[in-house]
Order: C-alpha cells, then sequence, then structure tokens
C-alpha cells in the first residue's frame, strides 16, 4: 500500500511584514508546503497562497521558527526556506536522490547563489561528510533533514541562538554539531539547491556584534577546547582579518 506522507516538507520561516515576499517553488502532490508566521499580534496581514499551510506563531526566533517546521513536518524530508530567496528545482531533485540512495544519510548540506549566480561561499567540490571542522559556515536554505532520523534523535535546533536571538546565528551549526555527535551522518552535497540574497546576517564580519556570537557558538560546541577551534576558525576563514585585539578577545571570548 502507498503512503499519504509527501517526500518533501518546503517550511518557510516569516513574519507578517515580509509574507508576500514568498517566491513558492512548483506544487507537487508528494510535496507539502508549510508557512511559519511569526510576530503575528504586531500586524495585520492576508495569506491567499492556496497550495500552502499557514502555521501561526506567537513566539520570535527563527531557531523556534524551524523546531515548529520539524515538529509539524508531515513529509519524510524536510528543506527550510526563508521569505528573500528562492529554491532551484533541479537541485531538489538531486538532493532527493541522494537521500533515497543513501538512507544513513541524515543531513545534507548543498549550495546556494546569489543574485547574480555566483556561489555564495567556497563549497566543497565533491561528496564529503559532514564534520565539526567542515560544517560551521553552514546555511539553513541550504540544509535538508530527514525529519524521523532527527526526530529519533531529539535533534532540534538550539533557540538561543539565530536569527532574532541575542545570539543571531550559528543555529544551523550546533544542530549539526549535535546530530554528529548523536551519531548521526550526513554530506555536503554539490548541487546549486537555493538562490539567496549576498547579504545576510551571517555574512556579517569582523565587528563586536557579530563576534561575540560567533564565539558563543564555538563554545556551545566544543566546550573548553572553543578557544583552539576559535583560533584555527580565525586562520582558515577568508573573511579579513579583524585586528589584534578583536582577534584575541574572539579567541578567550572576553
Amino acid at each position: 500500500m502507498m503512503s499519504d506522507r509527501p517526500k518533501l516538507t518546503i517550511a518557510y520561516s516569516s513574519i507578517p511584514g515580509r509574507i508576500k515576499g514568498i517566491t513558492y517553488p512548483s506544487r507537487r502532490e508528494d510535496r507539502e508546503i508549510l508557512v511559519l508566521v511569526q510576530n503575528i499580534e504586531e500586524s495585520s496581514y492576508v495569506f491567499s497562497e492556496r497550495s500552502a499551510k499557514l502555521v501561526e506563531l506567537k513566539n520570535k526566533g527563527v531557531a523556534k521558527s524551524r523546531n515548529a517546521a520539524l515538529d509539524r513536518a508531515s513529509g519524510e524530508f524536510l528543506l527550510f526556506g526563508d521569505d528573500d530567496m528562492q529554491f532551484i528545482e533541479s537541485g531538489i531533485d538531486e538532493a532527493l536522490v541522494y537521500f533515497e540512495g543513501h538512507p544513513e544519510c541524515a543531513i545534507i548540506l548543498a549550495q546556494a547563489v546569489d543574485e547574480s549566480g555566483a556561489l555564495r561561499k567556497n563549497y566543497l567540490s565533491q561528496i564529503t561528510p559532514l564534520k565539526l571542522t567542515n560544517s560551521a559556515r553552514a546555511a539553513t536554505y541550504e540544509m535538508l533533514v530527514r525529519v524521523d532520523a532527527l526526530k529519533e534523535k531529539k535533534i532540534r535546533f538550539d533557540e538561543d541562538f539565530g536569527a532574532g536571538a541575542t545570539n543571531f546565528l550559528g543555529d544551523e551549526y550546533i544542530l549539526i554539531a549535535d546530530a554528529l555527535r548523536a551519531g548521526l551522518a550526513g554530506v555536503h552535497l554539490p548541487v546549486k539547491i537555493a538562490i539567496h540574497p549576498k547579504d545576510s546576517s551571517g555574512s556579517r564580519w569582523g565587528s563586536e556584534a557579530d563576534l561575540s556570537p560567533r564565539a558563543k557558538v564555538f563554545s556551545r560546541v566544543f566546550g573548553w577546547k572553543a578557544p583552539i577551534y576559535r583560533a584555527a576558525f580565525l586562520v582558515r576563514t577568508n573573511n579579513p582579518w579583524p585586528g589584534l585585539g578583536k582577534a584575541l578577545r574572539f579567541i578567550f571570548a572576553k
């Protein structure tokens, strides 16, 4: 007997003032689309997309929205979307084919391009297992997950991190780290899956405002070993050198 379960859930996180900007993917019978709207008490809005299911949340913070998506997703796989980007259908198809051929894989990190079609960062060019040392720059719209695998291990986004929280980045990396330590596996898959504006919260670099939450992400993932990994991150990053004072404060989380 065939299951009525969708193959894929695509879950968009938004707020009332931005919901009209969502570019929806193609309608398919094996696909579920969720739109999770936060801060609904602050302004009114009209939701008219018939192909999507609306989920209204009274809380704030994108990690809370992503966790709500994990809780409500009916699909076998889950893809996270933002209200200012669009997906590449061929990339989605390739990622799902990989998932179906590799049942041990719980997380895929794919690639994204900016408005000009250029890759948003330096991605690995070959299929490579996810590790703590190669996934710190993950973005949510690059990520697909096997829903049942994460639920079985009780893997969720840390709601103290991510847009809308004081520590406004790093929620994706923390989820990956928690999943790997729980015994789940994932890969970098060199397929383009999303188009996202070049500027984003994760692209900020070099100010006290972003170095402090970045330092806390490493503390959350590595504990007392965090200074070693923060120093290694400074050496390996393509971002400009922030200056000796900021570098030392970042390494020692001061």
